[in-house]
């Protein structure tokens, strides 16, 4: 039953796609995310529903989609540049096949966040694209944020929909993705357009944005604590009452406490102390070798270099204590072939430090450009513009908050983060575009100074 609704579904939204050919995009996207096939248990599961659907998103674009006001990015160029890179250090890695599974994924990726931004030519076109990313990531977060609010949940425990560690179903990589995705859920909610702002749409809001606050809790994944303590900071530049907020927040904070599951609590406590938990050690233990290996390796080892990896962790009692450990009883683990758990260094380790460098840049740019966008929209005269703003803000702050989780995850190359950087390079070249052709100034014009005629069309 639970297949016949997947492919109905799918047909459905693919052959709207053949009257409208940018639905094609929207589909992939939702394939990306979701993964449907990967759901299905027998009716789509054997056919590559993801290349299709891809091959139709570029091939309706190419023969029916404007191109007239189609804008090139210098962050897309920054993307090319990652893409050859990655391809070059796959040709030489250390682990061939193990490296080419990882790359049979990877270009799609970056591929995709590189055609991406030419489709959003229009405000209805980035908003259709961060709804559907915000229903496909919902599908994840409400299924975790129900089983967590029932009792369910613990580390490695958490079954979102899909069993097993595929794209955001792995749960520390759904909590940085679930806590970065809550400042555009709040900025769909005043601003959307294609459900507009009513009451059940506030209450849609309000209820994701709590179960994607219950996924850390639920997953017990201390990067998500971290996240949504960053998201917290970073709150403070769009509330009011600045110290009211703080009360608030502390106050809330302190009345979950009583609820908390106790696993969760001790888990959590390990943030203090790494030395007494061995997964937080061995995590230490991978970033020191990779930074060894990147000495005599400045140009990666390729995908999956961390499978050559041996490790000797030593780990405290529970009661370490930092002034006194001596006092605690030392154990010895021998580990192999230990995943990164960081971005950073999963960058470091596959691709060097050309690579890293390439993609800090990236994300280092996309964050000041949404700052500019930021300010330069602030203070708009214009009630067509008051979406902008916020947007950027939201999408600055969603990424800051992946940049901070992906120090203790290995996401560098998560497809839905690259949707969000199409996301923001789209919104930079569209008011671009639409400040040359209306000769719009900052804090200049007002309303009535700028013509109607030029005015953008809507989407097709």
């Amino acid at each position: 039953m639970r297949d016949i609704a997947f492919v109905a579904f799918l047909f459905a939204f693919i052959g709207l796609g053949f009257r409208k050919p940018f639905l094609f995009v929207l589909c992939f996207c939702y394939i990306d995310i979701v993964a449907p096939q990967r759901l299905s248990y027998f009716l789509i599961n054997s056919i590559p529903i993801s290349l299709i659907v891809f091959g139709l998103a570029i091939t309706g674009w190419l023969v029916a989609d404007d191109k007239s006001d189609t804008r090139w990015s210098g962050r897309q160029f920054l993307l090319v540049a990652l893409l050859v890179y990655c391809g070059l250090t796959t040709m030489q890695a250390d682990f061939p096949v193990e490296a080419a599974d990882k790359w049979s994924w990877v270009w799609k990726a970056l591929i995709w966040a590189i055609f991406l931004p030419l489709t959003l030519r229009t405000k209805l076109r980035i908003e259709a694209l961060a709804l559907i990313m915000l229903l496909s990531a919902a599908s994840i977060a409400i299924a975790g944020g129900i089983k967590t609010a029932a009792g369910g949940g613990g580390y490695g425990t958490l079954q979102l929909l899909l069993n097993e560690n595929y794209g955001l179903y792995e749960g520390s990589i759904m909590s940085t993705v679930g806590i970065a995705i809550i400042p555009l859920i709040l900025w769909y909610r005043r601003h959307g357009t294609i459900f507009p702002s009513d009451w059940r749409v506030t209450l849609f809001c309000f209820a994701l944005c709590i179960a994607c606050m219950l996924l850390p809790i639920g997953t017990q994944a201390r990067t998500g604590l971290v996240c949504l303590a960053v998201l917290a900071v970073l709150s403070l530049r769009a509330v009011k009452n600045r110290f009211l907020y703080i009360a608030g927040a502390g106050l809330l904070a302190i009345a979950a406490i009583p609820f908390l599951p106790q696993s969760f609590t001790e888990r959590m406590e390990t943030i203090q102390g790494y030395k007494s938990d061995q997964s937080a050690s061995t995590r230490v233990a991978v970033w020191a070798w990779t930074w060894d290996y990147a000495k005599e390796n400045p140009f990666g080892g390729g995908f999956e270099a961390y499978i050559q990896n041996r490790l000797r962790v030593e780990t405290t009692g529970s009661g370490y204590d930092p002034d006194q450990p001596q006092n605690a009883d030392a154990t010895v683990h021998d580990e192999q072939s230990r995943a990164y758990h960081s971005s950073y260094f999963e960058m470091l380790g596959e691709q060097g430090y050309p690579g890293l460098a390439l993609w800090l840049l990236l994300h280092i740019v996309g964050i000041a450009q949404m700052e500019r966008l930021r300010r330069r929209y602030l203070k708009t005269r214009r009630g067509e513009e008051q979406w902008i703003a916020p947007l950027a803000t939201a999408l600055q702050h969603g990424h800051i908050i992946y940049m901070v989780g992906s120090l203790f995850v290995g996401i560098a190359f998560q497809p839905f983060i690259y949707m969000m950087l199409a996301l923001e390079i789209g919104l930079s070249t569209y008011c671009r575009r639409r400040e040359q052709e209306a000769g719009w100034r900052p804090l200049m014009a007002r309303p009535a100074q700028v013509p109607a005629r030029h005015s953008l069309p809507d989407a097709r």
